[in-house]
């Protein structure tokens, strides 16, 4: 077996992404969860993600191969001193060899001198168990889905929400310091290029932002509950009529995000967890997987 840093070429982010479908596939008909599609639009932004990250953390950015195939993948990224997990696979066929461990000890390693930590986890028992051993702290997540009912959306508080371009990079930024304590920095051009759209509060009492693909809820921070509950309220009234919306990523300090899904009419279900290191859930905030 080789492992070696993950290159920015079509090649490595096509090896990587197989990686994850078959790994993230398999794990889902494990878990009797339906399985997520990868549409030409995920497999897009996968490869996006790989050469980003093999670009900005080269030294995080880890692939396992065996007889020339992919079956193993570590990307972890640091921001001023926030260290991340953006994406961890072992193919089926790999798994319970000790290869797993191999790739986290690499990725974590990346992360040395950082005085923070973030995963995005999913329900995978085993990957809990790996990040729990790494002196992560396991935070129980949320998904909220559903069909969103229009008409039953709380009433806006008239905050004014625009839509956000490159000129609110600034802006961004400084809530991710407020919020997670480290900036998203050379993230959030790419989030811009891959969501359908951002929104953007900067009034007197605070700041925000949210990033949405389709129904799904990418990122959200802002520096209060009542600017975070606004920006999602925005968010899902803008969604298209029958879309199905979702929003992952909810610990209990997001009891926001729990009163307006569910007054839209959203389900909830446990979903994962949010493993942490060094700090505490941020709030009012929602993490992207692949971004933290």
């Amino acid at each position: 077996m080789i492992l070696r840093q993950v290159r920015d070429s079509a090649a490595d982010a096509a090896a990587v992404r197989e990686v994850s479908q078959s790994a993230f596939t398999a794990m889902e008909q494990q878990l009797g969860q339906p399985v997520t599609p990868w549409t030409r639009e995920r497999v897009a932004r996968a490869h996006i993600r790989a050469r980003h990250l093999a670009v900005t953390d080269p030294g995080g950015c880890w692939l396992a191969e065996e007889d020339g195939l992919p079956v193993g993948v570590a990307l972890a990224l640091r921001r001023e001193g926030l260290w991340g997990l953006s994406l961890f696979a072992v193919a089926p066929a790999a798994q319970d060899k000790g290869l797993g461990r191999l790739l986290l000890d690499h990725a974590v390693a990346y992360g040395r001198g950082c005085l923070r930590g973030i995963v995005v986890a999913s329900a995978d028992p085993r990957a809990a168990r790996r990040y729990h051993a790494a002196g992560f702290r396991l935070h129980p997540t949320m998904s909220l889905t559903g069909t969103i009912d229009p008409a039953a959306l709380p009433d806006p508080t008239g905050i004014p929400v625009h839509l956000g371009d490159p000129g609110h990079l600034q802006l961004l930024d400084s809530v991710d310091r407020r919020t997670r304590g480290g900036a998203h920095g050379p993230d959030h051009p790419v989030l811009l290029r891959t969501c359908d759209e951002l929104l953007v509060v900067d009034v007197l009492t605070g700041s925000g932002y949210c990033y949405r693909t389709g129904g799904r809820i990418v990122l959200l921070a802002a520096t209060s509950k009542r600017l975070a509950a606004r920006l999602l309220i925005e968010a899902l009234a803008r969604m298209p009529v029958g879309q199905e919306a979702a929003i992952h990523g909810v610990t209990a300090e997001q009891d926001w995000a729990v009163d307006v899904g569910l007054a839209a009419g959203l389900a909830v279900r446990t979903r994962g967890y949010l493993a942490l290191r060094g700090m505490r859930p941020p709030a009012p905030y929602l993490p992207s997987g692949p971004y933290l």
